[in-house]
This record gives structure tokens, C-alpha cells and sequence, in this order.
């Protein structure tokens, strides 16, 4: 095509979406925070007091693009900075990727995956112009019901860490800020902006602080303090949690701005350490702010020094050199509250590739008798496929404003924490397209119709029984559930609807799309021949199961929490009161169950294969000298099976008995793909952060002296070698 033969604004927006395309590609040198310092303080020393108010403060909500935008300046120039929700892709944007849920990227244990992952988003962020990305999200899994806990990385410190920084490394590669959230112990939804969480201080160093410990030595640019208050005092507010902690002991350079309306004063809040306020208004459309004006006068008035000033402004002037937003950042094409005034900018590129990679490498299979999957589908006629999970939304795509109701296929929870699908495989157009047209498919998206499903099951090949259950964010309530899920049940008859089908079809197939744990009393059911759980996986979710179902990908996800058989083997839930005590410390998720020595229906860190792995060879060295402690593990892993696949080795800590540790801890993981009968050597190095208690009588990490043990297994309850050594 001739430029000649395009009208002036045909032309204006090809032009604007090369730009966008080269834009999008393009590589970050991401500076030292050395160096983007001393670009900052070049900067920040040119500017006004209110200048260096006005760039920590929001401008109000729904007063800019996205959901969040600071005030800019000019002589010298630094701009209005978006930052855009969430952590799985951008929110209130169309032509964007809608991926997999932050719990799948925990499921994957694929360390090269999740910086991809976080690579192709922070690509798309920054070609929509957004600055900011408000993610990852590490808070945890305490209880199964926690609204938000499939936003994050699950119940395991160690996993959490892994997921959130190489999320970052992806993000921030590609030039865009990453935001590591919520600063801290905001694991309910249940009263999250009134409640006390209460804690001791090694839990809060050994859980809670790991991930954002992580964070930090990852380079995260920006972290989010938390609606909640913690030991009594709002996050937002807390001296000790955001200078002695985060600024102190974790040596953060970045800036700490507050979730949305969680800033509660001036001149305490940012003697506290907060640096910016989010996202500017004191309460919603109030045109009053705790910053801007109220921030300058508390300095005047000597309330807050003109150096705190200075050091906000420069964290945040710091952490946009860092990524490298002074050169060629696209202009802002995001009109958040209205979305249909946003010029058309494509930033998908061939991103749905990855999501549908992620979604089958985070898919476990739980459960596999006599090899039931993979399916041949030369080998099959006639298949069911029932439940309304199987099947897109009859209202249309994305009908729920932030996904806030349960219709159709469950790809994502609810909330701030998701992105609207630009289009949404379901499993039923998965499916169907993998059998082909030669296989007959019989199917059903009434719930209810308990006969209906057995008629339709009962003389087919293979039957497909498809449930979830939902959770998310408190400012909706889907079906009854404020956020957090009010029990373990699946939704919309599930348990029912799956033991109609299989008692009439001998080879059910039960596949559950989840925010997390759920009760199955119907799991040892003879003609329940396989459990396949896809987490949330996003818009390519019919793919990616189909890739998993037909064996052209090998199942290799592994579970991020632990599924008990009964809701009361878990140690926590949502607690209504006002004071919320972390009593449990120590031993949360697997530890809980390791400690209490409670059989758990599937333990963390399971998952199945189609193919079979045999560990042996186990070696370990440790060096302990005055500063330092390595400890290398190695050992061979073959599959042995008839199929290429991947494991996913994982190594756990026993610490001597008198560090009053759990019984073990995840401190290791490596997923290798072979070939059939092939083998490979894994190597693992443990320094101090790995073996390393926090010692609150002298307030610092010591490694404790004695005999460790060092267990590498399949998941936390199989344990396949195990070899001690002593520091």
C-alpha cells in the first residue's frame, strides 16, 4: 500500500502504531541505582519545594488516564507518571494481553517463564505509555478462603520470592516500574482496611518481609504499603516497617506510595516513609489531599524537613531513571473511566503464545488413574463435556466490570488484580477443536440439571466434568462473598454435578478452575479417573487445557498451596475481628500440616506427569567460614518414562532441631526438561539467606550451628533423597 492512497488520519495512525510496535520492542539499559541517583539528584536539585510535592502527589482519582497519575512539572521537566493496575495485565485497556493469574505463575516453578512473562507485560505497559505496573502481588495464601491470595505466589516465603523477583526482572527489563505489593500482611479481605495485623517479629522477617526481601536485591523500583494496620499501627504510617525495615535493613532506593486511600495523615505518613500518595485525594473525588498543599505547608511549618522532601522526590525521579523513562517513552494512550475515548494502540504482539505456554506448564494434574490422560484422539468417538465452566459467558465477554460475577469459565478471580480478555477460549471451543471433527462432543452448561448430565455422559467415551470456584477483591461481592470465599465448596453445584456424571460414565474426567483450594468428597469416587486443576489461566484457557488433555504438552505444574481433605486441617481463615493474631508464626500452609503430621489430600508442591523421573546421586558440600556458608547439593535426574516431559526437583531445608524451625522448608528449585531416557545433573547452592534464622535477640540473621538435612523431592510429601551436614 502507497502512502499517497491513505487520507491524512489513516496515515497518522499507521505511523503511530509502527512507533508503538518499535516502541514496544525495544530493549532497556536499566541503570544502578548509583547511577539513576545521580541523575536524580541533578534533577531534583533544580526543582521547588512544591515541585517536589506536587511529583508525590495523585492527582485524584479518575482525574487522569489511568488509575493513578501524579502531578508533572516544567523548568525542569518531569512528567505526569500513570500507574496503571495490574499485576497480570493492563486493567480498563483494550488490545492488551489478559494472562495468567500470579498463583499460575507460582504453578509453573518455571523460573524462565515467569521473567518472560513479566517481560511481555512490561512490554505492553510501556507501550500503552504507563509508567508504572501495580505488581507483582506477594502477599500470601495464609488461609485457603483469602480473596486476593491468587493474585500472588501462593503459601512457601521461598516461592513467593522467586515469583515476585524474576516477575520484576521481566517488568522493569522492558522499561516499565515495578510495584511489589501490599507492604505487608494484607492476607484477608475480611475488614483489610480497619483490622490490626498482628505478628512476631521473626515471623514477620522469616514469612512475611522474605518476598519483598527478594524484591528489593531484584532492583523493584516501587512498593505499595498496605490498607491494613500491623501491630497496631496503619501501614502507611509505620516508621518502623518502611525506614527501619524496608529503607534500613533491606537498603530499598526506590519509593513507597500508598494503595488507593490508604494514606491517613501529612506530616506523620511521610515522616513514616511514605513517598507518595495514591492516588491523591483524601477520600474519593474530595479535592483535598494529605499531600500536595497540606504537604507543603507541614513543611513550612517545620512539621516535615525540606531534606524529606527532597529524598521523596528523589526516590521517585531515581526509580524512572533506573528503567529508563527519560528516553523515547511512549506518550499516554490509556483512558482508563473511558475506555472508548482511548486511541487504538495494539501491544499484543504474539504475547497470547506465551499465555498459552504458561497456561498448560501451570496446569497440575492432581490425579491420573491408570492413565486416563493423555487422551488419543484417534481413539475416541464420543465425548461429554458438562458444566457451565466448559463455557464462555452467555452475557458476553468481559459482561462484569473487573470480572466481579461468576458466569461461564472462571480465567480470573475479581477485583483491581485483573485485566477485560480481548477474547476468551473457553474449554469448549479448546476441546472441540483439539478432537477434531470426527469426534462427536455431547454437552451442557446447566448446572442444575443433574439428570441431563447423566443422560448425556452416560454412553460416551470420555466425560468432562468442568466446576470452579471464585474469589477476589472486597469492594465487590459475587454470589455472597465479600472478597474472601465464605467456604471451601465448589460453586454452581459442582460436587453434585460431578457425582451425577460419574456414576453413570467409568471414565470422568474432573477439571476445576480455582482461586485455590477446594473440599472433594468426591475424589476417591472409582470412575473419577482424573483430577486436572488450570488454576486461572487467562484468555488462551481452552488452548492450553487442550494441550495438556491431547499430551502435546506433558503436565509439569506443581501445586503453590496445599489441598487438605477437610476445611479444618487448615490452620487459618479470614478473621472478623479487629485485632487479627498471626498465631500460627512459623507454620503456615505445608509446615502447618508437616508439624501437625496431618495427611493432606494433596500436598504442596504435587503434581503428576506422563512421564516418570528417578533421582539419584545425591551429593552435598558445605563450606561454613568467618562471613559466609555455602552449602552445593547435586545430584541426577533421569526420565525414565516412555515420553519427553519436565520435573520440577525441589529441595527443602530440615534445620537442627534447636533453631525451633518447622520441620522443613522449601530453599530450592530447579524445573529441567528431558527427552525420553535422558538425564541430567541439578545443582543446588545454599548461602546464609537459605540457611539463616531471624534471631530477635539480636535482631539480625544467624545461621544456627548443628546438623541440617537436606531433602530433594517431587513435592513436600515425596521426598526422594536425603542427605545431612553439619554447620
Amino acid at each position: 500500500m502507497h502512502f499517497q492512497t491513505l487520507s491524512t488520519s489513516a496515515l497518522t495512525l499507521l505511523l503511530a502504531l509502527n512507533a508503538a510496535t518499535s516502541l514496544v520492542d525495544a530493549k532497556i539499559n536499566v541503570l544502578s541505582w548509583e547511577d539513576a541517583y545521580k541523575k536524580a539528584d541533578s534533577l531534583v536539585s533544580q526543582m521547588s519545594t512544591k515541585q517536589k510535592v506536587d511529583i508525590a502527589t495523585g492527582m485524584g482519582w479518575q482525574s487522569g488516564g489511568c488509575m493513578g497519575n501524579t502531578f508533572g512539572t516544567e523548568d525542569p521537566y518531569f512528567p505526569s507518571l500513570c500507574l496503571q493496575d495490574s499485576p497480570l495485565g493492563i486493567r480498563h485497556a483494550a488490545n492488551a494481553t489478559s494472562g495468567v493469574a500470579g498463583i499460575n505463575a507460582a504453578a509453573s516453578f518455571d523460573k524462565k517463564a515467569i521473567y518472560e512473562r513479566g517481560a511481555y507485560m512490561g512490554r505492553e505497559f510501556r507501550g500503552k505509555g504507563a509508567h508504572v505496573q501495580l505488581g507483582p502481588g506477594m502477599n500470601f495464601m495464609r488461609s485457603p478462603e483469602g480473596g486476593r491470595g491468587w493474585e500472588s505466589a501462593g503459601e512457601d516465603p521461598f516461592l513467593q520470592g522467586v515469583t515476585s523477583a524474576e516477575t520484576i526482572r521481566g517488568i522493569q527489563d522492558e522499561g516499565v516500574i515495578a510495584t511489589a505489593k501490599h507492604f505487608l500482611l494484607n492476607d484477608q479481605e475480611l475488614n483489610r482496611t480497619t483490622s490490626s495485623s498482628d505478628v512476631d517479629q521473626r515471623t514477620l522477617h522469616e514469612v512475611y518481609l522474605w518476598p519483598f526481601a527478594r524484591s528489593v536485591e531484584a532492583g523493584v523500583a516501587s512498593i505499595m504499603c498496605s490498607y491494613n494496620l500491623v501491630n497496631g499501627t496503619y501501614a502507611c504510617e509505620d516508621d518502623y516497617l518502611m525506614n527501619t525495615v524496608l529503607k534500613g535493613e533491606l537498603g530499598f532506593k526506590g519509593f513507597v506510595q500508598s494503595d488507593w486511600q490508604a494514606t491517613h495523615s501529612t506530616a506523620k505518613s511521610v515522616n513514616a516513609g511514605l513517598d507518595m500518595t495514591m492516588p491523591g485525594d483524601i477520600v474519593f473525588f474530595s479535592n483535598d489531599s494529605y499531600f500536595g498543599k497540606n504537604l507543603t505547608d507541614a513543611i513550612d511549618r517545620k512539621e516535615v524537613s525540606e531534606e524529606r522532601a527532597t529524598d521523596m522526590a528523589t526516590r521517585i525521579v531515581a526509580a524512572w531513571y533506573k528503567v529508563g523513562q527519560d528516553k523515547d517513552f511512549p506518550n499516554l494512550t490509556l483512558d482508563s473511566f473511558h475506555m472508548e475515548n482511548a486511541p487504538y494502540v495494539d501491544v499484543q504482539a504474539n504475547h497470547k503464545n506465551l499465555v498459552r505456554e504458561m497456561g498448560a506448564a501451570s496446569t497440575v494434574l492432581l490425579k491420573n488413574s491408570n492413565s486416563a490422560l493423555p487422551i488419543n484422539t484417534k481413539n475416541v468417538k464420543k465425548v461429554a463435556i458438562i458444566g457451565s465452566d466448559a463455557f464462555p459467558d452467555p452475557y458476553g465477554l468481559n459482561s462484569c466490570s473487573s470480572h466481579g460475577c461468576s458466569n461461564g469459565t472462571l480465567a480470573q478471580g475479581w477485583g483491581s488484580g485483573t485485566a477485560d480478555f480481548p477474547y476468551l477460549v473457553d474449554p469448549l471451543a479448546g476441546l472441540s477443536n483439539a478432537f477434531g471433527k470426527n469426534v462427536e462432543i455431547k454437552s451442557t452448561s446447566d448446572d442444575w440439571n443433574l439428570e441431563e448430565a447423566a443422560e448425556l455422559s452416560k454412553d460416551t467415551d470420555v466425560a468432562f466434568v468442568f466446576s470452579n470456584a471464585d474469589s477476589g477483591e472486597q469492594h465487590i461481592t459475587v454470589d455472597g462473598n465479600v472478597g474472601d470465599r465464605n467456604n471451601l465448596t465448589l460453586w454452581h453445584n459442582g460436587d453434585a454435578l460431578i457425582k451425577a456424571v460419574a456414576d453413570v460414565n467409568k471414565n470422568t474426567i474432573v477439571v476445576i478452575h480455582s482461586v485455590g483450594a477446594v473440599m472433594m468428597p468426591w475424589i476417591n469416587h472409582p470412575n473419577v479417573k482424573a483430577v486436572v486443576w488450570p488454576g486461572l489461566p487467562g484468555q488462551e484457557t481452552g488452548n492450553s487445557l487442550a494441550d495438556i488433555i491431547t499430551g502435546k504438552v506433558n503436565p509439569s505444574g506443581r501445586l503453590p498451596y496445599t489441598i487438605a481433605k477437610q476445611a479444618s486441617d487448615y490452620n487459618a481463615k479470614p478473621d472478623s475481628n479487629d485485632v487479627v493474631q498471626y498465631t500460627e508464626k512459623l507454620l503456615m500452609g505445608y509446615k502447618w500440616f508437616d508439624h501437625a503430621n496431618i495427611e493432606p489430600l494433596f500436598p504442596f508442591g504435587h503434581g503428576l506427569s506422563y512421564t516418570k523421573f528417578d533421582y539419584s546421586g545425591l551429593k552435598v558440600k558445605a563450606k561454613k567460614k568467618k562471613d559466609s556458608v555455602t552449602v552445593t547439593a547435586s545430584l541426577s535426574v533421569k526420565n525414565s518414562g516412555k515420553v519427553d516431559g519436565a520435573e520440577v526437583v525441589q529441595a527443602y531445608i530440615e534445620f537442627p532441631k534447636n533453631a525451633g524451625e518447622p520441620p522443613k522448608l522449601l530453599r530450592g528449585f530447579e524445573k529441567i526438561f528431558l527427552k525420553q531416557g535422558k538425564q541430567e545433573k541439578v545443582t543446588f547452592d545454599f548461602t546464609k539467606t537459605e540457611l539463616s534464622i531471624w534471631d530477635v535477640n539480636v535482631n539480625d540473621w544467624v545461621v544456627p550451628s548443628g546438623k541440617f538435612t537436606l531433602h530433594i523431592g517431587a513435592s513436600s510429601r515425596d521426598i526422594r533423597k536425603s542427605a545431612s551436614f553439619s554447620l
